[in-house]
């Protein structure tokens, strides 16, 4: 057996609970020496703490796309790291790849069906780009403006960025002078027992009816389909220059608590990362 850093979920929280960084806890777990037929062994690079993962720690979350983290439970969600050693069709070792259930640890055994695989020439060489701007929070800034924003060339309209200092308003509000807003998030009601979208105040429900405002909800899983060609916009615009990257990294897998706690508080610009390793 194989030595291993993890991060565990050391207690679930009470919905209306705000999470801090003894909610998890490090421990040393092992991994077999031997995969099986279809399974990676994974270093990883970096890890994504992400503000969605607070319903996570509920023992429901609410939405039938995300299942809770379990107590005492490794913890999981966006990563990306190198492979060691493979026994899939599909990769070899030193291949660069990404899954949205990387497993909260320096080295793992996964599954190979979890995993994409990565040009790392894509990004040039920065590989936690991966996990944003050319990974879920990119996807999500650009298909939210172009399936929800509404947007039309040359309507001299408007767009208004409420926070764009995470990692999808950052992206989002980089449109041309003079251009447009949009909403992206609602970190600041994940900490209370309410439904998603949170209901309105009356009087901010008024002003929506009078002014024919819309009020409409995205969800970026639903646009699967358009994922490859949006990435590849993405990363053009990245060589261009057209997009700037803000991330805010902290180093060491046994900070991730930390670095989550921060950021629902408001504590990074622009995708919030953890450096587990550098290689």
């Amino acid at each position: 057996m194989v030595s291993i850093q993890q991060v565990v979920l050391s207690c679930r929280l009470d919905k209306n609970d705000e999470p801090v960084a003894e909610n998890f806890r490090m421990e040393e777990g092992h991994l077999p020496e031997d995969l099986q037929d279809g399974q990676v062994k994974v270093h990883t690079r970096y890890l994504s703490v992400d503000p969605y993962m607070r319903c996570r720690m509920n023992e429901d979350t609410g939405v039938h796309y995300l299942l809770p983290w379990q107590v005492s439970r490794v913890a999981d969600g966006g990563g990306v790291g190198v492979i060691e050693e493979s026994k899939h069709p599909l990769f070899q070792k030193w291949d660069v790849v990404t899954s949205v259930n990387w497993p909260w640890q320096n080295y793992a055994i996964v599954d190979g069906e979890i995993l994409t695989k990565l040009d790392p020439q894509l990004v040039g060489g920065h590989l936690s780009y991966f996990l944003g701007v050319a990974g879920l929070s990119g996807l999500t800034a650009l298909l939210g403006v172009r399936e929800k924003g509404h947007v039309k060339p040359g309507a001299n309209q408007t767009m208004v960025v409420s926070g764009a200092a995470g990692a999808c308003g950052m992206l989002a509000g980089q449109m041309n002078k003079d251009s447009h807003v949009i909403l992206c998030g609602q970190i600041t009601q994940y900490n209370k027992d309410v439904p998603y979208p949170p209901p309105l105040p009356s009087h901010t429900e008024a002003i929506l009816k009078e002014r024919n405002i819309t009020r409409e909800r995205f969800l970026v899983i639903n646009y699967s389909d358009k994922y490859a060609t949006s990435l590849v916009q993405l990363t053009q615009w990245l060589k261009e220059g057209k997009l700037k990257v803000c991330e805010t990294v902290v180093k060491g897998l046994e900070n991730i608590g930390a670095a989550f706690e921060s950021m629902m508080k408001g504590g990074n610009i622009g995708k919030q990362l953890v450096l587990v390793s550098e290689g």
